[in-house]
């Protein structure tokens, strides 16, 4: 699929936005400047990039414990992100939530989320919402390999093809669910699963940003027509551990930088585009000093902006106390 220069820019844009996020997040962790542990979406990129400029505002999307890329293609404030992991007053969920929990209801991303196959049973709910208001909008299920078995992932399954909710349920196999190879703990095809349950689906290379856009496309247009859901297969990678303080000792390390050389969403991307004359390489770095320096700016800010006060602890609760 051709799309315009303004379209391949942002791209880009987005993934290096997210790979500038991640692999800088990490430093601060290691230095101590972030607390707890991150999920890293690097390796993963052209999956975030391609589905969601296909979406709007009213679009949801609902996300996993490694959930970074998929906010930051969705809209949600950069700076704020960062704030949030810094757990500071100003972040996206008030310093409250950190990585794994960032949520923008404003951008339609109803969460990141610590429980592997949330995600599915949500955007089930925001769907049922959706085609009742009759707002045109879909709804966006990304989960992993390792959710991929979940109950709850086989029941929101089920519950979409029967109602015909407008769903696209987006699997992000990157071959480990957390230490264990897909080769051990899955069987079959998925798009199988999903077959079985009377929709639709497509297995892609996920580290093919072209390929995702146009598959997406496909599912995101059958599902916002009234066809009901529809499954696709992403393959791809990611290039650290499950998280943040995983030594990654279960994969070689010359796979690891095969990976990195041969298997990079983003070098597929920039040989793709400067191979075809789409783009010019200048065109390219410019974006790639952008996001860095976005990413550094957040970063400084984010050290040092306030913490959430002892009065905050009593906001963003159910209950009053």
């Amino acid at each position: 699929m051709q799309l315009n220069r303004e379209d391949l820019l942002k791209a880009y844009k987005i993934m290096n936005t997210i790979r500038d996020f991640e692999e800088k997040a990490i430093k601060e962790v290691e230095k101590g400047n972030i607390e707890g542990s991150v999920h890293l979406y690097a390796g993963e990129e052209a999956s975030a990039a391609a589905v969601m400029m296909h979406l709007t505002d009213k679009d949801y999307i609902a996300s996993t414990h490694r959930g970074h890329g998929h906010c930051i293609a969705k809209g949600v404030d950069v700076k704020s992100m960062m704030k949030e992991l810094f757990g500071k007053k100003d972040g996206v969920c008030g310093g409250k939530g950190g990585s794994l929990h960032i949520a923008d209801l404003d951008k339609g991303m109803l969460g990141a989320n610590g429980i592997v196959g949330a995600g599915q049973p949500l955007v089930c709910g925001s769907a049922l919402a959706q085609r009742n208001l009759k707002t045109g909008g879909v709804s966006i299920g990304f989960f992993g390999d390792g959710a991929a078995n979940q109950g709850t992932t086989a029941e929101g399954m089920s519950l979409a093809a029967v109602l015909k909710l407008p769903v696209v349920f987006v699997c992000e196999d990157n071959n480990y669910g957390e230490a264990t190879h897909t080769s051990y703990h899955l069987t079959g095809e998925l798009t199988k699963r999903a077959e079985g349950f009377g929709m639709p689906s497509q297995k892609i290379d996920g580290t093919d940003f072209f390929a995702v856009y146009q598959a997406a496309k496909e599912a995101i247009d059958h599902a916002r027509s009234g066809k009901g859901p529809y499954y696709l297969h992403l393959k791809l990678n990611r290039f650290f551990g499950h998280y943040s303080g995983d030594p990654y000792t279960y994969v070689p390390n010359e796979e690891v930088a095969r990976l990195r050389k041969e298997e990079d969403p983003l070098k597929i991307f920039r040989k793709k585009v400067l191979d075809a004359k789409l783009l010019e390489d200048k065109q390219l770095k410019e974006i790639e000093n952008q996001t860095s320096t976005l990413i550094d700016e957040a970063i400084k800010e984010a050290a040092e902006a306030l913490p959430p006060t002892n009065e905050d602890l009593e906001t963003d609760v159910y209950n009053t106390y």
